[in-house]
């Protein structure tokens, strides 16, 4: 019987990234049933259910070995993605920026009894919860345009590795090799803008615009100064209002040298309704002096995709939602995951959310013309629904 038409379209996207021709048949043929089963609306990120969602022919034990034991790169998938998105973000005659943010995928803390615990998981500090919680910390880079964003690498933040979320931001930024015809901007919490990470971007021609912790050092006049202590002595009058969407900010420009930088502008902003104390302060840096104040906060503002993205491929995807064991299989699965969300942007050409609308009306059809053509060709009920595991 002919396969799933949504799979064909699948099968097309991996021809176009040069996967065909780097994959084996049974990885290609495994890859286009586990981004299958992810883009189906009710997936929860077990083996059993890429099966199920995917009608997966072969047993449910081949997914585990193809995550686990399966001799396939795919550092090679990502490397071939990472090429396609950024062909697909040079044609764009815009800003690029990439967004840096880590996020947790929160596990069950094991019993110290629990024979299979999964491995790589640490305790991690959440700010969205503000505590401590159980899972995998992993650091994200998205590349993006004002109209499309793409998430772009990942690694895994190990405690006992030795290696800082800065270390593996750095690493991740050399693989972007994009002509500069283009100005690209790197945005980042306050977390990130370390002297080193500025550095890196820097030396690659790159900008950084990125949110300052409140006690950065400013040399106002040469003196060295808390940003927040500086704060205390704007007054309302020293300030521009600023619009950046249906947000309004009282903002001041220090233009000089900060901690780690001799020459940069920081924007120090409160917004419009709530008093200019230091509680309320943000403070933006940009190593870009030509920006204007409503530019650097707009491009700042772009780092809201990292955040959508996070929510979405939880949500949607089951980034967090993996019960394999193995470090190498929980990897192999993120980059599944990444696979299964730069397909559902590039079908439908706009965003993560629209590309899984899409697929899933898609599929919808194609199964109705699969029962349709099977029951033209006279197939028996029985051998359609063991194929569509109804049976």
């Amino acid at each position: 019987m002919n396969r799933l038409a949504h799979h064909q379209g699948i099968y097309k996207f991996f021809f176009t990234l040069g996967l065909t021709l780097q994959l084996s048949k049974p990885v290609i043929k495994h890859l286009i049933h586990i981004v299958d089963a992810l883009t189906t609306k009710g997936f929860s990120g077990t083996l059993a259910d890429i099966h199920h969602w995917s009608f997966h022919p072969n047993h449910r034990t081949t997914l585990s070995h193809f995550f686990t034991k399966s001799p396939w790169d795919e550092e090679r998938l990502l490397g071939k993605l990472q090429e396609w998105i950024l062909r697909r973000i040079e044609r764009k005659n815009q800003p690029l920026f990439v967004s840096i943010d880590d996020t947790i995928c929160q596990k069950t803390k094991p019993s110290s009894r629990a024979a299979h615990a999964i491995q790589g998981c640490d305790w991690h500090y959440s700010h969205k919860d503000h505590q401590s919680v159980w899972g995998h910390s992993l650091v994200w880079l998205m590349v993006h345009t004002f109209t499309q964003a793409f998430p772009f690498a990942f690694r895994l933040y190990d405690k006992k590795a030795g290696r800082s979320k800065i270390d593996l931001a750095i690493e991740m930024l050399s693989s972007i090799k994009v002509k500069l015809t283009q100005p690209v901007y790197v945005l980042m919490d306050s977390w990130y803008p370390s002297k080193t990470l500025i550095e890196t971007c820097l030396s690659k021609g790159f900008h950084v615009i990125a949110m300052l912790k409140a006690n950065r050092i400013l040399y106002p006049k040469g003196i060295a100064v808390q940003a927040k202590q500086f704060a205390r002595y704007i007054e309302l009058q020293d300030t521009r209002l600023v619009t950046v969407g249906q947000e309004r900010y009282r903002v001041y420009r220090y233009e000089g040298a900060i901690h780690g930088l001799d020459d940069a502008v920081v924007l120090l902003t409160w917004k419009a309704a709530q008093p200019m104390t230091p509680e309320h302060l943000h403070c933006i840096l940009s190593t870009d002096r030509e920006l204007s104040d409503e530019d650097i906060l707009r491009y700042y503002a772009q780092r809201w995709s990292i955040e959508c993205f996070f929510r979405q491929a939880k949500d949607q995807l089951k980034l967090d939602g993996y019960r394999v064991r193995h470090v190498r299989a929980v990897k192999r699965y993120w980059a599944v995951v990444l696979l299964a969300c730069v397909y559902s942007i590039a079908e439908s050409q706009q965003t993560l959310s629209a590309g899984l609308e899409l697929l899933r009306s898609r599929k919808g059809h194609s199964l109705v013309e699969f029962i349709y053509n099977a029951a033209k060709q006279d197939i028996p009920i029985d051998v359609v629904k063991k194929q569509l595991h109804v049976a």
